[in-house]
């Protein structure tokens, strides 16, 4: 039966091309815009280590003030996000997907919010750890980038940990998990830009 389509018809080697060609793309994306992952990686483990000096050493009541920083690291967010949007030029399938993945794992935290102030927030870390973990995992997965893949995994057995632990310990765990799922792997995204940026240039 002859295929009377208009749509172009790639070999196994050419289709194979095509996804390398996507992943690379979206690197070079991820790349330039991890400044998500160390804003939101820094702004956590600085919150979960002021609650944790207010709280235990500081012994000040109002230790929850320490998460005042999330608005302003949301603030920051979505200006750069918005200037993010403008400058790009080329979305992938891969560049949607993992664009889905984090607005999906966004509004978990949100909802989870909710559920956080009915049940206790004594309860909250266990599942940010698992949240941290699943998406660096997933996102690392789709850029095959081994970094954030292994920072990712490692997150899950600290839920674990996390579960059999007092609060404080917890919060402890929580800035430990989004150090090596988010400020390690973002850091090395960074280099990898900028070096790229350079090479670029000197060509």
């Amino acid at each position: 039966m002859q295929n009377n389509s208009n749509e172009p018809e790639f070999s196994p080697q050419q289709s194979l091309q095509l996804i390398r060609s996507m992943i690379e793309t979206t690197k070079n994306t991820i790349s330039n815009q991890s400044h998500y992952f160390l804003l939101w990686g820094w702004a956590v483990m600085i919150g979960c280590l002021l609650q944790y000096y207010l709280k235990v050493i500081a012994g000040y009541p109002q230790y929850h003030l320490a998460w005042l920083i999330t608005p302003v690291a949301l603030a920051i967010h979505f200006l750069l996000a918005y200037r993010d949007a403008k400058q790009i030029r080329v979305r992938t399938f891969i560049n949607e997907a993992n664009a889905y993945l984090w607005t999906g794992i966004g509004l978990s935290f949100f909802v989870l919010a909710f559920v956080f102030i009915k049940i206790g927030w004594q309860y909250c870390f266990p599942f940010y750890i698992a949240f941290y973990g699943m998406g660096t995992f997933v996102s690392g997965g789709l850029i095959k980038f081994k970094p954030m893949i292994i920072g990712g995994l490692l997150c899950f057995p600290l839920v674990i940990v996390a579960a059999f632990s007092g609060y404080d310990t917890q919060t402890l765990l929580t800035a430990l998990a989004v150090f090596i799922s988010y400020i390690i792997p973002g850091h090395i995204l960074r280099y990898r830009y900028q070096k790229q940026s350079i090479q670029s240039t000197m060509l």
